[in-house]
Protein backbone atom coordinates (compact mmCIF):
# COMPACT_ATOMS: atom_id res chain seq x y z
CA UNK A 1 0.00 0.00 0.00
CA UNK A 2 1.75 3.14 -0.99
CA UNK A 3 2.25 5.64 1.94
CA UNK A 4 0.33 8.32 -0.23
CA UNK A 5 -2.84 6.55 0.30
CA UNK A 6 -5.79 9.10 1.62
CA UNK A 7 -5.54 6.87 4.76
CA UNK A 8 -2.25 7.77 5.03
CA UNK A 9 -2.58 11.59 4.27
CA UNK A 10 -5.68 11.78 6.51
CA UNK A 11 -3.85 9.73 9.52
CA UNK A 12 -0.87 12.19 9.45
CA UNK A 13 -2.64 15.25 9.43
CA UNK A 14 -5.05 14.26 12.42
CA UNK A 15 -1.70 12.95 14.12
CA UNK A 16 -0.34 16.80 13.52
CA UNK A 17 -3.63 18.02 14.09
CA UNK A 18 -3.33 16.14 18.03
CA UNK A 19 0.38 17.22 18.06
CA UNK A 20 -0.87 20.84 18.02
CA UNK A 21 -3.45 20.68 20.69
CA UNK A 22 -0.90 19.08 22.69
CA UNK A 23 1.18 21.42 22.61
CA UNK A 24 -1.02 23.88 23.06
CA UNK A 25 -1.76 22.74 26.20
CA UNK A 26 1.59 21.51 27.50
CA UNK A 27 0.90 18.18 27.04
CA UNK A 28 3.00 14.92 25.17
CA UNK A 29 1.29 14.15 22.07
CA UNK A 30 2.14 10.35 23.29
CA UNK A 31 -0.19 10.51 25.96
CA UNK A 32 -3.21 10.63 23.51
CA UNK A 33 -4.18 7.76 21.25
CA UNK A 34 -5.46 7.78 18.23
CA UNK A 35 -8.77 5.35 17.55
CA UNK A 36 -9.35 5.45 14.07
CA UNK A 37 -13.69 4.86 13.90
CA UNK A 38 -14.21 2.43 11.05
CA UNK A 39 -18.09 1.60 11.47
CA UNK A 40 -19.71 1.99 8.16
CA UNK A 41 -16.45 1.75 5.97
CA UNK A 42 -15.23 -1.68 4.04
CA UNK A 43 -12.09 -3.76 4.90
CA UNK A 44 -9.97 -2.72 2.45
CA UNK A 45 -9.62 1.07 3.97
CA UNK A 46 -8.95 -0.42 7.20
CA UNK A 47 -6.01 -2.02 5.35
CA UNK A 48 -4.71 1.08 4.05
CA UNK A 49 -5.03 2.99 7.54
CA UNK A 50 -3.23 -0.16 8.91
CA UNK A 51 -0.67 -0.06 6.29
CA UNK A 52 -0.37 3.28 7.37
CA UNK A 53 1.02 2.70 10.68
CA UNK A 54 -2.67 2.91 12.30
CA UNK A 55 -3.40 -0.17 14.72
CA UNK A 56 -6.58 0.33 16.90
CA UNK A 57 -9.82 0.74 15.45
CA UNK A 58 -13.25 1.48 16.59
CA UNK A 59 -16.96 -0.26 15.77
CA UNK A 60 -20.38 0.41 16.75
CA UNK A 61 -21.78 -2.41 15.75
CA UNK A 62 -21.22 -5.66 17.18
CA UNK A 63 -22.24 -8.29 13.73
CA UNK A 64 -20.19 -5.77 11.66
CA UNK A 65 -17.30 -5.67 14.42
CA UNK A 66 -17.24 -9.77 13.88
CA UNK A 67 -17.61 -9.52 10.28
CA UNK A 68 -14.00 -7.18 9.88
CA UNK A 69 -12.63 -9.17 12.37
CA UNK A 70 -12.34 -11.63 10.17
CA UNK A 71 -11.66 -10.75 7.02
CA UNK A 72 -8.69 -8.94 8.41
CA UNK A 73 -7.76 -11.75 10.37
CA UNK A 74 -4.27 -11.79 8.84
CA UNK A 75 -3.64 -8.22 10.38
CA UNK A 76 -2.75 -10.02 13.89
CA UNK A 77 -1.38 -6.81 15.30
CA UNK A 78 -4.77 -4.81 14.99
CA UNK A 79 -6.12 -3.94 18.30
CA UNK A 80 -9.77 -3.87 18.02
CA UNK A 81 -12.32 -1.60 20.06
CA UNK A 82 -16.22 -1.72 20.69
CA UNK A 83 -17.49 1.34 21.18
CA UNK A 84 -21.30 1.59 20.30
CA UNK A 85 -24.31 0.83 22.54
CA UNK A 86 -24.12 -3.04 23.72
CA UNK A 87 -27.49 -5.28 23.68
CA UNK A 88 -27.73 -8.13 25.98
CA UNK A 89 -27.97 -10.59 23.40
CA UNK A 90 -24.52 -9.19 21.55
CA UNK A 91 -22.56 -9.69 24.59
CA UNK A 92 -21.44 -12.63 23.44
CA UNK A 93 -20.03 -11.99 20.42
CA UNK A 94 -18.21 -8.81 21.61
CA UNK A 95 -16.60 -10.57 24.64
CA UNK A 96 -15.41 -12.97 22.48
CA UNK A 97 -14.15 -10.91 19.78
CA UNK A 98 -12.65 -7.64 20.69
CA UNK A 99 -9.68 -6.17 23.59
CA UNK A 100 -11.88 -2.86 24.13
CA UNK A 101 -14.96 -2.57 25.23
CA UNK A 102 -15.91 1.71 25.69
CA UNK A 103 -20.10 1.43 26.44
CA UNK A 104 -20.33 0.07 29.37
CA UNK A 105 -23.43 1.55 30.82
CA UNK A 106 -25.17 -0.87 33.38
CA UNK A 107 -23.63 -3.85 35.75
CA UNK A 108 -25.33 -6.35 34.05
CA UNK A 109 -23.97 -5.78 30.16
CA UNK A 110 -20.52 -5.69 32.66
CA UNK A 111 -21.15 -9.36 34.52
CA UNK A 112 -22.22 -10.79 31.08
CA UNK A 113 -19.34 -9.96 29.34
CA UNK A 114 -16.77 -10.87 32.31
CA UNK A 115 -18.71 -14.66 32.22
CA UNK A 116 -18.77 -14.70 28.66
CA UNK A 117 -15.07 -13.39 27.94
CA UNK A 118 -12.94 -16.48 26.99
CA UNK A 119 -10.64 -17.77 29.67
CA UNK A 120 -7.56 -18.25 26.72
CA UNK A 121 -7.55 -14.21 25.96
CA UNK A 122 -6.49 -11.31 28.12
CA UNK A 123 -9.07 -9.60 30.35
CA UNK A 124 -11.07 -7.43 28.49
CA UNK A 125 -9.91 -3.63 28.93
CA UNK A 126 -13.44 -1.81 29.48
CA UNK A 127 -14.41 2.15 30.53
CA UNK A 128 -17.95 3.45 31.47
CA UNK A 129 -19.78 5.23 29.28
CA UNK A 130 -21.17 8.38 31.14
CA UNK A 131 -23.77 10.40 29.58
CA UNK A 132 -22.39 13.73 30.53
CA UNK A 133 -24.76 15.92 28.35
CA UNK A 134 -28.68 14.33 30.20
CA UNK A 135 -29.79 14.04 27.00
CA UNK A 136 -32.63 11.27 26.74
CA UNK A 137 -31.09 9.94 23.90
CA UNK A 138 -27.28 9.01 24.79
CA UNK A 139 -26.44 5.94 26.51
CA UNK A 140 -24.48 6.22 29.71
CA UNK A 141 -24.72 5.93 33.16
CA UNK A 142 -26.00 9.30 35.05
CA UNK A 143 -22.98 11.43 36.48
CA UNK A 144 -24.35 10.98 39.97
CA UNK A 145 -24.00 7.13 39.96
CA UNK A 146 -21.10 6.62 37.98
CA UNK A 147 -18.87 6.56 40.23
CA UNK A 148 -21.07 3.28 42.16
CA UNK A 149 -21.23 1.89 38.72
CA UNK A 150 -17.26 2.23 38.17
CA UNK A 151 -17.00 0.33 42.17
CA UNK A 152 -19.30 -2.50 40.76
CA UNK A 153 -17.29 -3.27 37.56
CA UNK A 154 -14.54 -3.18 39.58
CA UNK A 155 -15.62 -6.88 40.91
CA UNK A 156 -15.77 -8.25 37.58
CA UNK A 157 -13.16 -10.66 37.25
CA UNK A 158 -12.67 -10.89 33.14
CA UNK A 159 -12.80 -7.52 32.57
CA UNK A 160 -9.91 -4.63 33.46
CA UNK A 161 -11.27 -1.60 33.96
CA UNK A 162 -9.63 1.17 32.22
CA UNK A 163 -11.52 4.57 32.85
CA UNK A 164 -14.52 6.55 31.76
CA UNK A 165 -15.64 7.19 28.26
CA UNK A 166 -18.60 10.39 27.11
CA UNK A 167 -20.25 11.10 23.71
CA UNK A 168 -21.21 15.25 24.21
CA UNK A 169 -23.71 16.65 23.06
CA UNK A 170 -24.03 17.43 19.37
CA UNK A 171 -23.48 21.57 19.23
CA UNK A 172 -21.09 24.16 18.26
CA UNK A 173 -21.16 25.98 21.62
CA UNK A 174 -17.68 25.23 22.24
CA UNK A 175 -18.13 26.12 25.97
CA UNK A 176 -20.89 23.50 26.67
CA UNK A 177 -18.45 20.97 25.00
CA UNK A 178 -15.99 21.61 27.25
CA UNK A 179 -17.87 21.24 30.88
CA UNK A 180 -18.85 18.60 29.65
CA UNK A 181 -15.40 17.21 29.19
CA UNK A 182 -14.77 18.67 31.98
CA UNK A 183 -17.34 16.88 34.59
CA UNK A 184 -15.79 13.65 32.82
CA UNK A 185 -12.53 14.64 33.53
CA UNK A 186 -13.68 15.61 37.34
CA UNK A 187 -15.06 12.14 37.45
CA UNK A 188 -12.35 10.38 36.67
CA UNK A 189 -10.27 12.32 39.20
CA UNK A 190 -12.63 10.84 41.65
CA UNK A 191 -12.50 7.63 41.21
CA UNK A 192 -8.27 7.85 41.16
CA UNK A 193 -8.90 9.69 44.60
CA UNK A 194 -10.70 7.26 45.77
CA UNK A 195 -8.96 4.36 44.55
CA UNK A 196 -5.19 5.12 44.34
CA UNK A 197 -3.93 1.69 43.89
CA UNK A 198 -5.69 1.37 41.01
CA UNK A 199 -2.79 1.38 38.97
CA UNK A 200 -4.67 0.70 35.26
CA UNK A 201 -7.15 3.67 35.32
CA UNK A 202 -5.41 5.51 33.01
CA UNK A 203 -8.12 6.17 30.11
CA UNK A 204 -10.49 9.20 29.45
CA UNK A 205 -11.99 8.41 25.95
CA UNK A 206 -13.22 11.62 24.87
CA UNK A 207 -13.09 14.13 21.69
CA UNK A 208 -13.95 13.11 18.15
CA UNK A 209 -13.45 14.56 14.64
CA UNK A 210 -15.04 18.01 15.48
CA UNK A 211 -13.89 18.38 19.03
CA UNK A 212 -10.77 16.93 19.86
CA UNK A 213 -8.96 20.30 20.46
CA UNK A 214 -11.26 20.90 23.34
CA UNK A 215 -10.88 17.01 24.42
CA UNK A 216 -7.13 17.05 24.91
CA UNK A 217 -7.24 20.68 26.71
CA UNK A 218 -9.44 18.91 29.24
CA UNK A 219 -7.48 15.76 29.49
CA UNK A 220 -8.50 12.99 26.47
CA UNK A 221 -6.13 9.87 26.51
CA UNK A 222 -7.90 8.79 23.56
CA UNK A 223 -9.48 10.72 20.75
CA UNK A 224 -12.25 8.29 18.55
CA UNK A 225 -11.98 9.78 15.28
CA UNK A 226 -14.08 8.18 12.26
CA UNK A 227 -14.68 11.69 9.37
CA UNK A 228 -11.30 13.37 9.81
CA UNK A 229 -9.49 10.04 9.01
CA UNK A 230 -12.08 8.05 6.36
CA UNK A 231 -14.44 10.28 5.46
CA UNK A 232 -18.47 10.71 5.56
CA UNK A 233 -19.72 7.46 6.41
CA UNK A 234 -21.66 5.45 3.75
CA UNK A 235 -25.13 3.99 4.20
CA UNK A 236 -25.30 1.46 6.81
CA UNK A 237 -25.60 -1.78 5.42
CA UNK A 238 -28.65 -4.08 5.85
Amino acid sequence: MSASSPEAQAIERTRERIAVACRACGRDPREVTLLAVSKGHPGERLRAAHAAGQRAFGENYAQECVRKIGELADLADIEWHFIGPLQSNKTRLIAESVAWVHSIDRLSIAERLSVQRPNHREPLQVCVQVNVSGERSKSGAAPEHAIDLVEAIARCHRLSLRGLMALPEATTDRVAVRAQFRLLRSLFDAVRERHPDWTRWDTLSMGMSADLEDAIAEGSTLVRLGTAIFGARPAREH
